[in-house]
């Protein structure tokens, strides 16, 4: 696993140095081998920046109604949730957030961590005096979603986990030769430069990511079991990262948790198949 993640390293530093490899070529026959940008994010309400812990973490808020927290998968930034936020601000009050280091949030010197994400989150939501929430979240996203059911449970609602692992040996093996997973480190370079405060720093940025991916998450069968929130563990059915056996473990470890697999669909299928997947979800908020 260590030798394989230090492949994805060498092909996203090189991405970030703007040496696009052939592999980033992605065929366009079938919905789960696209990577469609996502769609450009309406007018928020208000945003700004929450200071959490020495870092500065950015929102942006949309709608009104129940709170509902879009979290961004690693590497990401808040508007890639351009898709969801105009249907899901039509019955909720929505929040985004750049993770710290990622998009136009801050980071200092600790390294990446899940739990340390997960409680910037919350130390958001003091700041924003929301006292519960549920939560959207992809990807890493979906990882600090289960960090906070576990260690902070009277924050969370629900929970709708897209394409998370919680352990790294839930991850596949030859992730890093799926070309659409390499398209998005290059075109998640190009956010970073110009959206982040420091836009020179990709390479270095994705070498402390990587370090966390490498080592993280390591969620144990008994700290899942003391979930308690509602959740669902939803993945693509040709998710290039995440193993699909994970994902019925996950399902399987949480009490109650339902397991909901998008035919068709990648670890992008928010941005594939914008429609089903904000169905799923609404669905799943409103019950």
């Amino acid at each position: 696993m260590k030798r394989i993640l230090a492949l994805m390293l060498g092909a996203v530093l090189a991405l970030a140095a703007g040496f696009a490899s052939p592999a980033t070529a992605i065929a366009k026959t079938n919905p789960w081998e696209t990577l469609p940008r996502p769609a450009a994010m309406p007018t928020p309400l208000r945003s700004g920046y929450a200071p959490v812990d020495g870092v500065q973490i950015y929102y942006a808020i949309y709608g009104h109604g129940a709170p509902v927290i879009l979290l961004h998968g690693g590497l990401g930034n808040a508007d890639y949730w351009g898709n969801q936020v105009r249907e899901f601000a039509k019955h909720y009050q929505v929040i985004v957030m750049d993770s710290r280091g990622h998009g136009r949030s801050t980071r200092d010197a600790q390294p990446y961590g899940y739990h340390l994400m997960a409680t910037d989150v919350v130390h958001a939501m003091d700041y924003l005096k929301i006292p519960k929430a549920s939560i959207v979240g992809w990807s890493d996203g979906a990882i600090i979603g289960l960090d906070i059911a576990m260690t902070y449970p009277d924050r969370l609602d629900k929970l709708f986990a897209f394409g998370a692992n919680v352990t790294t040996s839930g991850l596949r093996e030859d992730i890093g030769q799926s070309a659409v997973f390499n398209k998005y480190i290059e075109n998640a370079g190009k956010d970073y430069e110009r959206l982040s405060k420091t836009p020179k720093e990709y390479d270095k940025f994705v070498a402390q990511i990587s370090e966390m991916w490498n080592t993280q998450p390591n969620y144990t069968p008994e700290q899942l079991a003391t979930i308690k929130a509602p959740v669902v563990i939803a993945d693509g059915q040709y998710d290039e990262g995440i193993k699909q056996s994970h994902d019925i473990e996950m399902a399987r470890e949480i009490p109650g948790a339902r397991l909901l697999i998008f035919p068709g669909l990648s670890h992008f299928a928010m941005w594939q198949d914008p429609k089903t997947f904000n169905k799923a979800v609404l669905q799943f908020l409103a019950e």
